[in-house]
Order: C-alpha cells, then sequence, then structure tokens
C-alpha cells in the first residue's frame, strides 16, 4: 500500500537593513572669567630724626669765643689776676716787715720773683675729649597697609549639544517561501 507523502520545502526570509549611525557633538566653552587684583593701600608716616650736636665747648678749647664771652673771660682773667697782684705783694710785705725774725726774706722774694715756675710737658688734646656732645632724637616710622580683596567675576556658559538622529531602514534580500509537494 502507497501512502501518499508530503514534502514541505520552505525558504527563510532574509532581512537587510540600512543602518545610517547618528551623530553625537558635546562641546562645553570655557567659563569667562575676570579678576582684577586693586593695590593695596599703603600709609607711610615719618617722624624726621633730630640730631643736636652742641660743639659750643670744642669751640671754646679751641679759642673760638664770641666777642661778649672774651670780654667777660678776659675781665675775670684780669680780676684773677690783680687779685694775685695783690696777695703777692701783701704777702711780700709782711715778710719785709718780719725781716728781723727771717733774715733771708729778701733773698726769697727775689728768688721768687726772678726764676718763674716751669711749665710741665705734655700732650694737651685740643679740644678736649667730650668736648662736643650729641643728642639724637631716631625717626619714626609708621606704616599702615590695607588689603584689598581680589574681584572675580566668573560666568560659566552651558555646554553645546548638537545630535542628528539616526536612520534605520529594512528591505528585503530574500523573500520567505513554501513549497508543498504531494508524492504519491
Amino acid at each position: 500500500m502507497n501512502i501518499p507523502q508530503i514534502q514541505i520545502r520552505t525558504t527563510d526570509a532574509k532581512l537587510g537593513l540600512n543602518i545610517e549611525k547618528g551623530q553625537q557633538t558635546i562641546r562645553q566653552p570655557k567659563a569667562t572669567q575676570h579678576i582684577e587684583q586693586p593695590a593695596a593701600i599703603v600709609d607711610i608716616r615719618t617722624t624726621d630724626g633730630v640730631m643736636r650736636i652742641d660743639s659750643s665747648q670744642a669751640r671754646r678749647d679751641v679759642g673760638m669765643i664770641g666777642p661778649l664771652e672774651s670780654s667777660a673771660n678776659f675781665a675775670a682773667e684780669g680780676r684773677q689776676k690783680a687779685m694775685q697782684g695783690i696777695a703777692r705783694r701783701v704777702s711780700e710785705g709782711n715778710q719785709m716787715m718780719d725781716i728781723a725774725h727771717n733774715p733771708n726774706a729778701i733773698v726769697s722774694i727775689a728768688k721768687k720773683n726772678t726764676f718763674p715756675n716751669k711749665k710741665a710737658l705734655g700732650i694737651e688734646f685740643i679740644p678736649s675729649i667730650g668736648s662736643v656732645k650729641l643728642d639724637y632724637i631716631p625717626a619714626k616710622l609708621d606704616i599702615n597697609v590695607q588689603k584689598q580683596d581680589p574681584q572675580i567675576s566668573a560666568q560659566l556658559n552651558k555646554p553645546i549639544h548638537e545630535y542628528k538622529q539616526g536612520q534605520l531602514s529594512g528591505y528585503m534580500l530574500q523573500n520567505p517561501s513554501i513549497e508543498i509537494d504531494v508524492i504519491v
């Protein structure tokens, strides 16, 4: 007995795709900045230093004396020498009055007046040491600084985003098919 047979042949469908990729660009512009630093305020105040020099004693030591002081010095020296002369003459007169007790009074008076006292040799500093007097008041310096804060302004820029959508399209490369055969 022959039984009929069915033969089925199929062909699969094949799809083709056209793909166009999407494009995306993202750019981030830098922030816009402005920075300014104002200069600090500096206030400087000074008080001048003062130096006082008193050289009047040194000037006197080297003989530089004003006319009023010079005439006063000469008058005082003259008065002193006159008093010394009077005292010497009184002393000599007393010695002469007392010649009975001191027979060598005339000899001693003659020796005193004939041979003056010898002056000692020595080094003398003119002007004398320490005759110039210095007085110094130092200068004062006062510095005030006021700092200034920086001025910063910043502006953020948004990102630039561009997007082009991709395309996708399909097409049939091979159509599907079914063939059925009956074999007897």
